[in-house]
């Protein structure tokens, strides 16, 4: 049974004030924290000023801000609920007939409009602003703007020539270099031809330009050259955006990157996963505002007020604790993509339920 408009419009407006207001918070948490370590980074340098570091840790703070979105659904849903508990409000409204699944419902509503909204409109944003922010930062502090974006870097690659496996430290986010490459390269028939180490490596238009290279082959002396070339069919724009982190990349983009990324030979799993992450972001949410029910609808005469703060904490622990460690299995490809993703929401909704069916209903 839905509860009543007025009611039910009332308590979204409770949810939807308080789950913003938590965030809010949190997120000027995180850019005043953010803009003291950047102008702790910027140190005494002249051409960086306190305006372009505002507008720098503005820019970076959206990103980092989303990944506390769940816990300002989680804490949102227990500080509205304790509120109206602690007003007896909620004992009117069960003295009306009014049940806890009916007075959950805006909060159900309001949770999942939010993860609809943070799916589609503020993840796209988010991630822009900070590509934007990313760029900006290399010219501010003058470094290089990729270090580090990729790190045991597999690619394999097919050419006129053979076939080749090239295995590098590290790749540079928005460039087409490999830190430390090494490669083996096999014949048309697939006899092994040669090996090559070198310093870096970087994709030009139908070769690999590689530097500070040694080379070993059968039955030949290892040589060193300073300079190497190896051909390639991979295309070196395809292989810069391979390079991008998942969590850079809009949500509308995620499908065209991970096409991109195969298609240059690399493994495209951590960008299905994190599609299927933010897929997966409303049901969390949901999830949430279940959890932050089943902890936060004991009246306040019968006290313990505290443990129940303290249980929903715990839980939002435990709920983000398997998240990052079913993310980490799913990028490892340990299982899929889809299991991944959806496990945590999944469980925490159906534990959610059961608490409160055993709560409500005996």
């Amino acid at each position: 049974m839905l509860v009543g408009a007025t009611f039910g419009g009332y308590l979204a407006v409770r949810f939807l004030r308080t789950i913003g207001g938590v965030f809010l918070t949190v997120f000027l948490l995180v850019y005043t924290l953010d803009f003291v370590e950047q102008m702790r980074q910027a140190g005494d340098s002249d051409s960086v000023g306190a305006a372009d570091v505002a507008l720098l840790s503005l820019l970076r703070s959206p990103a980092i801000a989303e990944q506390v979105l769940p816990f300002a659904v989680l804490f949102g849903g227990m500080i509205t609920l304790l509120n109206l508990s602690r007003k007896l409000e909620l004992v009117v409204a069960r003295a009306a007939g009014v049940s806890a699944w009916q007075f959950l419902q805006p909060g159900i509503a309001v949770a999942l409009a939010i993860g609809v909204f943070a799916v589609f409109v503020y993840n796209p944003l988010a991630a822009t602003l900070k590509q934007e922010a990313s760029a900006r930062e290399a010219v501010l502090f003058a470094r290089d703007p990729g270090i580090a974006a990729a790190q045991n870097v597999w690619i394999r690659q097919r050419s006129p020539e053979g076939t080749a496996i090239i295995r590098a430290e590290a790749a540079v986010e928005g460039t087409t270099r490999l830190s430390r490459p090494t490669i083996f390269v096999f014949d048309l028939q697939g006899r092994f031809r040669e090996r090559i180490e070198a310093r870096e490596g970087e994709l030009r238009e139908g070769r690999w330009e590689l530097h500070d290279a040694r080379v070993t082959a059968l039955d030949v002396e290892p040589q060193s050259y300073a300079r190497y070339e190896l051909a390639s069919s991979l295309d070196p724009g395809q292989l810069r955006t391979s390079f991008t982190p998942p969590e850079s990349v809009p949500f509308w983009g995620l499908d065209d990157v991970a096409a991109q990324t195969e298609l240059a030979g690399l493994d495209a799993t951590r960008y299905h996963l994190q599609r299927e992450a933010l897929m997966a972001r409303p049901l969390l949410f949901v999830a949430m505002i279940l959890v932050a029910a089943s902890v936060s609808l004991r009246f306040f005469r019968f006290g313990g007020v505290g443990q129940m703060v303290l249980g929903g904490v715990a839980a939002g622990f435990l709920l983000y604790v398997a998240t990052e460690l079913m993310e980490d299995l799913g990028g490892s490809g340990l299982v899929g993509t889809t299991l991944a993703a959806w496990f945590p929401a999944v469980v925490g909704s159906l534990l959610g339920v059961l608490v409160l069916l055993h709560k409500e209903d005996g």
